[in-house]
C-alpha cells in the first residue's frame, strides 16, 4: 500500500532479459533500512526488491507488468518515481495507492498556467468512469486532483495542474505532449464500480 507522495527519483541503470525483465535502478535510499522482498512503488508499480546494494536495488518485471504499463519506463536511463511501502503510523498525505495499474494513458497536451503546469490527459473508454472531477487519481504514481473531465468518443480526457513542488520532486520537471504514462484509478471507484457490475 502507497500513498503516492513520491520520495525519490530513481533511474534505471540497467535491463536485463532473464525470463522477466531485471531492472537495476539506482536511488537515494539507504538500501540497509530496505529488506529483500520489500515492495518499493516504481512510477506507480508496486515492485518487490529481489537485489540491493548501495544506493539501488533490483526488481523483476514480468511480460504481464511490461504489457500493462507505460513501456517505456523499463529501459535504461529512465526516471521512476519511486515510494516506499506505507507503514503503520505513516502520515497519509496522499491517497491511497495500491501499485496496480489500471490502464495507460498519453499526455495530450501541456499548458504552463501561472506557476504550475496543466496535463490534459488521454485514456481509453475502460476507464471513463472511473475518473471523476475533483477524484484522486494516480499517475506513475503520484498522487493528484483531477480537474476536469471530458468524454471523449474512444474514452475520456481530464486534466490535472502539477505544482512547482510536486514537479521538482517528481519525473514530471519536463514533460512533453504523447509521453505515456500509468494510470491507477482511485482504489474505491474500483469497488464501487465492480458492485454495480455485479448487480447489473
Amino acid at each position: 500500500m502507497f500513498t503516492g507522495i513520491i520520495t525519490d527519483i530513481g533511474r534505471v541503470e540497467t535491463a536485463e532479459q532473464k525470463g522477466d525483465l531485471r531492472l537495476r535502478v539506482g536511488c537515494g535510499y539507504d538500501m540497509a533500512g530496505v529488506d529483500l522482498g520489500a515492495s518499493i512503488a516504481c512510477s506507480g508499480v508496486c515492485l518487490t526488491v529481489v537485489d540491493k546494494g548501495d544506493n539501488w536495488f533490483a526488481v523483476d518485471v514480468s511480460a504481464e507488468t511490461v504489457a500493462r504499463t507505460a513501456g517505456d519506463l523499463w529501459r535504461e536511463g529512465s526516471r521512476l518515481n519511486l515510494e516506499r511501502a506505507l507503514r503503520l503510523g505513516d502520515e497519509l498525505g496522499g491517497h491511497i495507492v495500491t501499485g496496480h495499474i489500471d490502464g495507460v494513458g498519453e499526455i495530450e497536451a501541456v499548458a504552463e498556467i501561472g506557476g504550475s503546469v496543466r496535463l490534459a490527459i488521454v485514456a481509453g473508454a475502460d476507464l471513463a468512469a472511473y475518473i471523476a472531477p475533483k477524484g484522486s487519481v494516480a499517475l506513475d504514481g503520484v498522487s493528484l486532483t483531477v480537474n476536469e473531465v471530458e468524454t471523449i468518443s474512444d474514452g475520456v480526457r481530464f486534466a490535472v495542474n502539477i505544482i512547482p513542488h510536486t514537479a521538482a520532486q517528481t519525473s514530471f520537471a519536463a514533460v512533453e505532449p504523447g509521453r505515456r504514462v500509468n494510470i491507477e484509478i482511485d482504489v474505491l471507484a474500483r469497488y464501487i464500480g465492480r458492485m454495480m457490475d455485479m448487480r447489473r
